[in-house]
Order: structure tokens, then C-alpha cells, then sequence
């Protein structure tokens, strides 16, 4: 069973998502701030955690830091911010996903099950989509059977984003790690070598299936 945290301040929520969640087959443990959040993370083996930010005494990005020293359990950030700096914060604070509040029970439990597989699922060299293969041991890209010559710099973005699958990453966090912490405010890079990916590996760039953008955000990789 998949033991997973919700941390959130309001009662109603929290009582709904136990029901929904136990009825899904989970196991869950509840806290109600974060100080108890974090206790209950060192207390119980996690698979997944939903973590509210506006907490009574901790905020919830200062929880997911703290979190984040010493454990690697997938967070989704659960929130009434709507702002794109908010979701950037939490999300370079060690998030896995966003969702916000008002929110649908279906995709709550679309996201927590997509965290749940890139945890246990293994490192695969091989990443086949419908539209092109990557062999990330080979550092090699084939599309309709062609090869397809990648500069490096395109190559480390793209290995970034498969080694992610479904994970929301920052223009930020793409930057520092393409480029190096110097560049992390030069997104003007990366819309530009994103639109030579998209040319080189989509079918149709103008509605791109496996290179996603989040405006204002990051990317995201869908297989």
C-alpha cells in the first residue's frame, strides 16, 4: 500500500482527502502545520507527500527545504497561489509537482499516480515516444529511423527533461544546470534551443506532444 503525508490547515480538505485517498488505496497519515509535517516525515516511510504552503507556522517552501535535507520522497505542492513566482519557489525548493486550489479529485489523483511511477520506476537508457527514440546511454536521437544530430547543449537539455519524466522543471533549474548558476536568469537561451528541439523531434512544433511548455514556468517531458 502507498503510504502517503497531506499537510494542510484546513479540516474539510483534510478530511475529504483522507477519504478519497484511503478509498483509492492509500495509506494516509495527516499533519496540520509544519512542524508536525516534518516530524511525521521522519516518523513514517513516505512514498508520496501533498504539502500545503500556507501553513499556521511554517511556510511551506521553508518545509519543503528542510524536507528536502533528508529525504527525496516526491512532494506535491498543494495551493490557493495561483502566482507563477509562487509555483517557481516552491518548485526550486524541491517540489515534484503543482496543483492549485480550486482543484479536480481526478487530477489530484492523475498527478500523485504519475509521481508514484517516476519513483519506482528504473533508469531506463532507452525513452521511446511515438514521435522519436532517445538512447541516453548511447547519446543518440533517431526519428522515423534517422538519426538526428543534436548539438551538445540541446543534448543536455533534452537529457534533463527525459530524465524527468512528467516533472515540471524550471527555466531556472534548466539554466543552472545547462549553462551554470551564472546564466539563471537568461531565459531568452532556452526558448530558443526549445524551439530547435521541438523542430528537430515534433511532428508539429506549433502543438508539441512530448516537449511542453508551462508559460512563465518551465518545461515539462511527456513520453
Amino acid at each position: 500500500m502507498t503510504a502517503v503525508l497531506v499537510v494542510d490547515d484546513d479540516p474539510h480538505l483534510l478530511r475529504a482527502l483522507r477519504i478519497t485517498l484511503q478509498a483509492h488505496g492509500y495509506a494516509v497519515t495527516t499533519a496540520v502545520d509544519g512542524t508536525s509535517a516534518l516530524l511525521a516525515a521522519t516518523q513514517n516511510p513516505l512514498s508520496l507527500i501533498i504539502l500545503d504552503l500556507g501553513l499556521p507556522d511554517i511556510d511551506g517552501t521553508s518545509v519543503l527545504k528542510e524536507l528536502r535535507g533528508f529525504s527525496s520522497v516526491p512532494v506535491l505542492v498543494l495551493s490557493a497561489r495561483h502566482g507563477s513566482e509562487d509555483k517557481v519557489e516552491a518548485l526550486d525548493a524541491g517540489a515534484d509537482d503543482y496543483i492549485t486550489k480550486p482543484f479536480g479529485l481526478d487530477e489530484l489523483l492523475a498527478r500523485l499516480r504519475a509521481l508514484r511511477r517516476r519513483s519506482v520506476e528504473p533508469d531506463e537508457s532507452l525513452v521511446v515516444t511515438e514521435a522519436f527514440t532517445i538512447d541516453l546511454g548511447k547519446h543518440r536521437v533517431t526519428r522515423d529511423g534517422e538519426d538526428i544530430r543534436l548539438t551538445p547543449t540541446e543534448w543536455k537539455i533534452l537529457e534533463e527533461l527525459v530524465r524527468n519524466p512528467e516533472k515540471l522543471i524550471t527555466q531556472q533549474q534548466l539554466l543552472a544546470r545547462v549553462w551554470g548558476p551564472a546564466y539563471a536568469k537568461e531565459t531568452n537561451y532556452l526558448r530558443v534551443y526549445m524551439a530547435q528541439l521541438r523542430r528537430k523531434l515534433e511532428p508539429d512544433t506549433a502543438n508539441p506532444r512530448h516537449l511542453l511548455t508551462e508559460a512563465g514556468i518551465g518545461y515539462r517531458f511527456m513520453p
